[in-house]
């Protein structure tokens, strides 16, 4: 009688695991990009951990009639590509390495994807 319990507590255990939803995967580690504020101060914007497979659009920098955001760079453990445009759009567009990926002054960025 002990010995069915068991064995009906462990196929109800893994049933369990098996059915529960698995957490979407996230890069690990911090993306830092450098804007202008809306008062014309110079700030560090940074992501911490973010998701992998899914477009950002970078806080500051979203809207067109601000300034796009400069010098990123990348200290996450996967590929980030940065684009000039909102939600990840258009031709432009440069990959960062992980870890120690990064940009100059010259590479403008509003939007980023993880891989």
């Amino acid at each position: 009688m002990r010995l069915r319990r068991c064995a009906a507590a462990a196929f109800g255990a893994l049933a369990l695991t098996l059915t529960l939803p698995t957490p979407a995967h996230a890069a690990q580690g911090q993306f830092r990009y450098t804007y202008l504020t809306g008062e014309g101060y110079e700030a560090v914007g940074f992501l911490n951990n973010p998701p992998s497979g899914q477009c950002i659009n970078l806080h500051g920098v979203g809207s067109d009639d601000l300034p796009p955001a400069h010098s990123p760079k990348n200290r996450t453990d996967t590929t980030a590509v940065v684009f000039a445009n909102t939600d990840c759009q258009g031709d432009a567009f440069f990959s960062l390495r992980p870890h120690t990926g990064g940009g100059s002054e010259r590479l403008t960025v509003r939007s980023v994807v993880f891989s």
